[in-house]
């Protein structure tokens, strides 16, 4: 008999959360591939655009009220804002802010926004530290995607099944492995930012009818964080096995049983960076591709909105649960509602053709009108789309049943903007553009691209930083 056979598995359980966190304080930029770094650069600019637009909303605006009534000092810039802050308050309001309007990046498979988690978290405690080379802070970003991602693909979606916010739970993986790598801590404080950022994890998804805490949710998680890496580089203990422990762990508590190999699998071999995906839609991803399968039957078929008596969208239980449900606008509390909404996002893309910033407001969310169309869509199950491990989670087979009994059929299995079927460099950018002119000139705009563009190049990251900065009256 192999003597490990007879060990309690809780004295084993350590081992993964210590080999994630060797890797990532272990990760040099020279570790990375070219095609890594290029992809790092990309989120970089995508996180700041939507940093940039987040700014400008009024829940964004009630966080920062709060932060400066508490006067913690100006050692980092909040995005877009004339506010400067402690380094976790920054990282609370620009990862609230990158997360608000549902714009950011996401890795599908791990049910992860992450970009919204490293950047804010690495660009706040870099300034308060007086800036960093550029080639630091892409080893610490990609670092911590690594990290938060591994997690996030370990859950299966464990955890939004059972009605939790990834975005805050897992995210903090995202955050801690950053702001640890970014500080330079050693594999065993980073083993302790790590647990003592399971620890903080928090976030339900009920927040999706409305409520402004869904942005709050990636928040709190850069924040708690960057408080994980700086308690631990001061010696704070925090759960040493927190992903693995058997009792009152990550896994074990929010998820339950789970097989725990994809937390290391191929790791320093396989980037899950390459995997994220980018946004051309301010809506959740299941509402895009149902949007994308009805604008392709209503182009290929030349329909309007008025020729169609009925929608069915069919799905992945996970679309069916995160954007199917019930839109009745006596009860949505927000703009999130519509834009996680997939039956109202069909509705206005049947009756707008597009999918844009205008599309999801205050104005038209309660519009009649789209109510109207609202009430011809249906959303069912569709089972083939939960297999393959999340492949096609935000798969939509969209069948269009017109006026006249004519029935058509359109299936989109990845959503414009991921890695299958990506946005093209142009398109990111002019993204950018669009969502930072709401705060910044367009040569301030155009700086930002520049310098993102040249980040592993650059000697001090403040010079990024600087130019997101938005000066108070009279400064």
């Amino acid at each position: 008999m192999n003597p490990s056979d007879n060990k309690n598995p809780h004295t084993l359980a350590n081992e993964a959360t210590r080999e994630l966190a060797a890797f990532s304080s272990a990760l040099r930029f020279e570790d990375l591939p070219s095609e890594v770094v290029a992809m790092a650069r990309t989120c970089v600019l995508d996180t700041l655009g939507c940093c940039l637009f987040g700014a400008t909303l009024t829940s964004v605006g009630k966080l920062a009220a709060l932060v400066a009534d508490e006067n913690c000092g100006g050692q980092s810039a909040v995005f877009g804002l004339p506010l400067r802050t402690s380094a976790s308050n920054a990282a609370l309001i620009n990862a609230a802010s990158a997360h608000a309007f549902q714009l950011d990046e996401i890795h599908i498979e791990a049910t992860l926004h992450p970009g919204s988690l490293a950047v804010p978290a690495a660009l706040a405690l870099a300034e308060a530290h007086g800036g960093l080379s550029g080639r630091e802070l892409i080893a610490a970003i990609v670092a911590g995607y690594e990290v938060g991602l591994r997690v996030g693909l370990t859950a299966k979606g464990g955890m939004f099944a059972r009605g939790f916010h990834n975005q805050g739970t897992t995210g903090v993986f995202v955050a801690a492995a950053t702001a640890a790598r970014l500080l330079q801590l050693d594999a065993k404080q980073t083993q302790h930012a790590l647990g003592l950022a399971g620890s903080q994890a928090a976030g339900l998804m009920a927040v999706q009818e409305g409520a402004m805490a869904k942005g709050f949710h990636s928040g709190r998680a850069a924040q708690s964080g960057v408080y994980a890496a700086k308690l631990a580089r001061l010696g704070y203990t925090g759960i040493p096995d927190v992903l693995e422990a058997q009792y009152g762990g990550f896994l074990s508590s929010l998820v339950g049983d789970c097989p725990h190999a994809a937390l290391t699998a191929d790791l320093g071999a396989r980037w899950e960076i390459l995997k994220v995906g980018f946004k051309p839609a301010p809506a959740s991803n299941g509402s895009i591709t149902a949007m994308a399968a009805l604008d392709e039957i209503m182009r290929r078929h030349q329909l309007s909105a008025g020729d169609i008596e009925s929608v069915t969208a069919h799905v992945s239980t996970n679309t069916l649960h995160h954007c199917g449900w019930e839109y009745d606008p006596a009860k949505v509390q927000g703009v999130l509602a519509a834009q996680m909404n997939l039956r109202y996002g069909m509705a206005v893309m049947a009756l707008e053709r597009c999918a844009t910033v205008a599309q999801f407001t205050e104005g038209k969310m309660r519009d009649p009108i789209i109510f109207d169309f609202v009430r011809r869509v249906k959303v069912e199950l569709e089972p083939a789309f939960d297999a393959g491990g999340g492949k096609h989670r935000v798969a939509c087979r969209a069948v269009v049943v017109c006026r006249n009994g004519v029935r058509h059929e359109a299936q989109v299995l990845f959503r414009k903007g991921s890695h299958e079927d990506p946005m093209a460099a142009a398109e990111i950018e002019e993204k950018f553009t669009d969502l930072a002119d709401k705060t910044v000139s367009a040569s301030i705009a155009r700086r930002i691209v520049d310098t993102v563009s040249k980040l592993d190049r650059l000697d001090n990251s403040n010079a990024l930083t600087q130019l997101l900065e938005v000066r108070a009256a009279g400064q």
